[in-house]
């Protein structure tokens, strides 16, 4: 083959090079059937041509990024003295270097592929067919945007480099496939000529320059899952990995802050000690360290609580118990309470500490009314003990088949500022959660606004969820679970 004019151009102001320096105008290809073929060639070529320094490339050993494969030498021929470029590759390597990746996959797997990567197969064809025919650029990008890479964003840097990202990244993620340190540094960023939050999701076209301090590290929260700073695992790696580094003594310190925090929140009823156990974990210090190097986030710590909580009461509830239908609050009443030792009892849930599904939980048997779940930290429990009543108390588990929802009341303390209960109100609508009833005080000491309010929850990882979204937003001092 003969090599395009622009081609060479292009390769020209790659190199910074003369035309004469150009040594592929004319090409030949070769293709053989084994790769131990392609090396047996290479040798035929330089025996019989001489080669020219510096020119050959080994695109089999050492593959492009797009998985291309190939020999690369440049020679000159004997009988004109021009410079001529041989490429060598099997039959494979060339079906990669004509039509793609794609192709490669056919090539692999035959006739293995699922119904939905054929179909994508066959819409790349007949795009190749019509594309001549399409007259609207912006109707063709949007077909391209929406069916081939409905997976992946195409980003741009500051110099115009094109950065391929998975949907949903955010700037952060950008700063950290650039470059590790700048990933560290990144505390803002600028997104088509105006600045936005950390984490923003980034959209096809956007042309994103990371706001950079002069030193520093990444924040512990950038690897809290409820807080969307992070989608790539690289990312996470990253951050992990400078956490680490850092002082164990401060580590250990910054872990135990989080994990005081996180149990007020949600009124967590487990022991410091219990939960270190649920993580493997001897020495309190040892979960602390962990939690501050951000090996373990609040979330996982909830799940862990919960999940241990749920194989208990089944274990409990193959000994002993029986499902009971619960007060349906939705459409769906599959939900249930496991008793021990009762069938039929009417239940109800305890408007002093609102119990949701994950709380740990009690029964208290009543005159006329059947039963009533309370938490077992529930301050009406304690006097129950306390006046010796405990004869009435009964087992009760969660069932673990539920799509119920509950009543749970939070109390939020702020700033008080123009537009704060809209912004409260907004963001638990997003969250598809109803908010049945809200009160807000204002003129409390300090200039707070405190805003009491009742959600319905379906279990405590939504309710930890939309508590520490509510903590992200301005004039915000805490969001935590009311048990009053």
């Amino acid at each position: 083959r003969t090599k395009h004019i622009y081609s060479i151009w292009r390769k020209m102001k790659r190199k910074e090079v003369d035309f004469d320096q150009i040594y592929d105008v004319y090409g030949f290809r070769v293709i053989v059937q084994t790769e131990a073929q392609c090396y047996a060639a290479l040798g035929i070529v330089h025996s019989l041509w001489r080669p020219i320094p510096g020119e050959f490339d080994d695109y089999i050993a050492n593959p492009k990024n797009n998985m291309y494969r190939s020999l690369h030498t440049a020679v000159l021929s004997r009988r004109s003295g021009r410079p001529m470029e041989v490429q060598i590759r099997t039959q494979e390597m060339h079906q990669v270097a004509e039509y793609g990746i794609a192709a490669h996959w056919q090539y692999k797997e035959q006739a293995k592929h699922d119904a939905d990567f054929q179909s994508k197969i066959s819409w790349l064809r007949q795009l190749m067919e019509w594309r001549q025919d399409v007259t609207d650029a912006d109707e063709f990008m949007n077909s391209m945007k929406t069916d081939v890479f409905k997976d992946r964003v195409f980003v741009f840097t500051p110099q115009g480099d094109v950065v391929d990202m998975p949907a949903n990244a955010t700037p952060i993620d950008f700063a950290y496939s650039i470059h590790t340190e700048l990933g560290h540094r990144c505390r803002g960023a600028n997104v088509n000529g105006r600045l936005v939050p950390l984490d923003y999701k980034l959209k096809n076209g956007d042309q994103v320059s990371i706001i950079a301090a002069k030193r520093g590290g990444p924040s512990r929260d950038w690897l809290n899952p409820n807080l969307e700073y992070v989608t790539t695992q690289r990312a996470r790696t990253k951050i992990r990995t400078w956490l680490r580094k850092q002082g164990r003594e401060e580590n250990i310190q910054r872990g135990r802050q989080m994990l005081d925090k996180e149990m007020h929140r949600l009124s967590v009823g487990m022991t410091v000690e219990g939960l270190a156990k649920l993580f493997n974990f001897d020495k309190i210090d040892d979960f602390y360290a962990a939690i501050g190097y951000g090996d373990i986030n609040s979330q996982q710590i909830a799940q862990r609580v919960f999940d241990q909580e749920r194989r208990e009461q089944e274990r409990l509830a193959a000994q002993n118990g029986i499902l009971i239908n619960t007060r349906p609050r939705s459409t769906d009443t599959s939900g249930g309470l496991m008793v021990q030792g009762v069938e039929g009892l009417l239940t109800q849930l305890g408007r002093c500490c609102n119990p949701i599904p994950g709380d740990p939980i009690t029964g208290y048997v009543t005159k006329g009314r059947g039963v009533t779940i309370h938490r077992t930290d529930c301050p009406n429990v304690s006097n129950i003990v306390r006046r010796g009543d405990t004869q009435r108390l009964i087992d009760v588990q969660w069932a673990t088949e539920r799509s119920e929802t509950y009543p749970v009341k939070i109390q939020i303390s702020a700033y008080d500022r123009s537009g704060l209960m809209r912004d409260v109100a907004i963001l638990v609508a997003d969250e598809h959660i109803n908010m049945i009833s809200v009160e807000a005080l204002t003129g409390q000491k300090n200039n707070l606004a405190l805003i009491n309010a009742t959600l319905e929850i379906e279990d405590v990882v939504q309710l930890m969820r939309v508590l520490t979204k509510i903590d992200r937003l301005p004039n915000i001092v805490e969001a935590r679970r009311s048990l009053g």
